[in-house]
């Protein structure tokens, strides 16, 4: 997830493996609810398709499921990497019982109809709505909206580390429009659009897999804001730490030992009196997190814990 990895399934390929009727390839983890969003997060990251979970209401547990268009997509290397990420998790002090893995073939038609069902719109408070296109939800007047489908690169906003962004978002715009935005792991590219609906200006977007670059720029352009969001490819730990342009706000919705080692990196790029937003981290690395950016000087001004993730937003007191 270096720079939050993005899923490679475009639309064509979802067209042409429904159309052929190849057959899919399902791998399932069952665990606990508590589970999900880890799970979920590093199936994401391990595979680079498209998850989706639901959960048994007689036995309590929760199904994570990927599709993969190839059996030799299941390999053993794969095998042994998630089972080591699963005791990752468990060590990190959330309950994965039973954590039963299953692979099984199935027809593509199950997947091209199946996924869209879990993808509903997301209301941020009155000021922001995230719809998929096959959506036509009527919003309220001077709602934005940013239309964005699932299964092109992580981030939907029906994550909670990315909603808590997008609230933030919200939370810290200025409707004069004189606020600009930093994204660091892009991924689909959601939080660079809605910022830049939102009024930030600049907005730069920067993410290491070069899919999700060419996906976010895609998303950019569906959503009328080609040329408003610069878009590049590059990795966190080479950013500048001597850098002309600042920003008002940033978002790195990143793993926790990233945001630990790049911490410097992170912070030259924001200006004084600037607000930082941090995401993608368990609840039990969080504390390392806020005492590391609280000792550069920050302060801890709002914080949220949902299921096994602890999101947080720090200000630079600086003025």
């Amino acid at each position: 997830m270096s720079l939050r990895y993005s899923a490679r399934v475009t639309p064509k390929r979802q067209r042409a493996l429904h159309e052929q009727r190849k057959p899919l390839w399902q791998l399932s983890i069952t665990v606990s609810p508590e589970a999900e969003d880890a799970v979920t997060e590093l199936m994401t990251g391990l595979l680079r398709c498209p998850i989706c979970s639901f959960t048994n209401s007689e036995s309590g547990f929760t199904t994570v499921i990927a599709f993969l268009d190839s059996e030799r997509s299941w390999s053993g290397k794969l095998r042994h990497t998630l089972r080591a990420e699963l005791k990752r998790v468990r060590n990190c002090g959330i309950s994965i019982r039973p954590a039963r893995i299953s692979f099984r073939r199935i027809r593509s038609c199950d997947w091209a109809q199946a996924w869209k069902h879990h993808f509903k719109p997301i209301r941020i408070g009155t000021a922001l709505v995230v719809r998929p296109s096959w959506n036509s939800l009527r919003v309220r007047k001077g709602q934005k909206v940013v239309v964005l489908d699932p299964g092109l690169s992580f981030g939907t906003g029906h994550h909670a580390t990315t909603r808590f962004c997008l609230q933030q978002l919200v939370a810290n715009r200025d409707l004069r429009g004189h606020r600009s935005f930093l994204d660091l792991g892009t991924g689909s590219g959601i939080l660079a659009i809605a910022a830049a609906k939102l009024g930030y200006a600049p907005v730069l977007a920067l993410d290491l897999d070069r899919d999700a670059v060419r996906i976010a720029r895609e998303n950019a352009r569906r959503n009328r804001l080609a040329g408003k969001i610069v878009f590049q490819r590059k990795d966190i730990a080479k950013l500048s730490k001597s850098v002309s342009q600042r920003y008002s706000v940033i978002c790195a919705n990143l793993i926790a030992p990233l945001l630990l080692s790049q911490r410097a990196r992170i912070l030259a790029q924001l200006e004084r009196g600037g607000v930082l937003i941090l995401a993608g981290i368990l609840d039990s690395e969080f504390k390392s997190i806020k005492s590391a950016y609280t000792s550069e000087g920050l302060r801890l001004a709002e914080s949220l814990v949902e299921k096994e993730w602890h999101s947080g937003t720090f200000a630079d007191p600086t003025l």
